[in-house]
């Protein structure tokens, strides 16, 4: 998006989004979706009328769109039309497709391990990597975005700046996985980012990481359709399974909203299987009315 085609209107959008400090990538989203809202209307989209959003999500549907694609839509069209058009009421004519729910898959912490241990180098790079991901929960592209000084082994913690939504949070830092780290850093010496990339001025990418983890999920045999977030959802399961507060969870991963968090409890099955169910009771009162009766 060059400067000379960018119309009046779309850096009114882009000075909206700044002022309330969104970030580079959800701006992009947001004018991708206006983009592609005025190629469906072929005119500029602040003249659109309550009947062409609904045309334009009747055309979403219809081409298939997925629901979080289509979601994402919908709120970038919030925005415009509320923010940058002043047009409140054209909110009213634009709804949100449900999602349908599936479970995270989860694995188990055998197949963490081996996963782990099957990861190739360079050296310790990504079997580093790869273990913070499950050994604090994070995010690929907060694992990338990590320095050298956001590891406090005084404190124990990992300083994780700027993860989803833009907000700070700090994460436990076991022992064995700072022994692990400090293995790696001994034998590759990174400055500034912990895990460079190429040129070293920049971090490693989401998807060399990505590529680093299908790489291990197949030398390790695993079969489940695992992907790299697969290890944040392994590290709240696990937690979880091991009696740990599911609001003490939620802190960890960043979570804005704690039913975010809750769906682990749907495949904690260590979990499941420890819950005693009502019917145990039900039996012993049974068992003490019928020996009331015998005698």
């Amino acid at each position: 998006m060059t400067e000379e085609k960018t119309t009046p209107l779309r850096e009114r959008m882009i000075e909206d989004m700044r002022i309330r400090g969104m970030g580079d990538k959800v701006r992009q989203a947001h004018i991708r979706a206006i983009k592609d809202f005025a190629g469906f209307l072929k005119r500029s989209p602040d003249t659109a009328t309550p009947d062409d959003l609904r045309a334009y999500q009747l055309h979403m549907t219809n081409a298939g769109v997925t629901p979080p694609t289509f979601n994402a839509r919908i709120v970038a069209l919030r925005f415009f039309f509320g923010i940058t058009c002043d047009r409140e009421e054209m909110k009213r004519h634009m709804q949100f497709r449900r999602q349908p729910q599936k479970l995270p898959v989860v694995l188990s912490v055998e197949e963490v391990s081996d996963l782990l241990v099957a990861a190739q180098g360079p050296g310790l790079k990504y079997r580093a990597a790869l273990s913070i991901s499950y050994g604090a929960g994070l995010r690929a592209s907060e694992v990338c975005n990590l320095k050298i000084s956001d590891i406090d082994s005084d404190r124990m913690l990992i300083h994780v700046e700027q993860g989803k939504g833009q907000k700070d949070r700090k994460v436990m830092l076991s022992p064995l996985l700072l022994e692990l780290l400090r293995d790696y850093w001994r034998e590759s010496r990174p400055q500034g980012w912990l895990f460079p990339g190429k040129p070293k001025i920049n971090p490693i990418s989401p998807r060399q990481l990505n590529r680093a983890f299908t790489a291990a999920k197949k030398l390790a045999g695993i079969a489940k359709p695992a992907t790299l977030h697969t290890l944040r959802h392994s590290f709240a399961t696990h937690l979880l399974e091991a009696n740990t507060d599911v609001r003490v969870i939620q802190v960890l991963l960043g979570h804005a909203k704690l039913t975010t968090t809750a769906r682990y409890m749907h495949v904690a099955t260590k979990t499941i299987r420890d819950t005693i169910s009502p019917f145990e009771t039900l039996k012993k009162l049974q068992d003490q009315t019928l020996r009331r009766e015998l005698e």
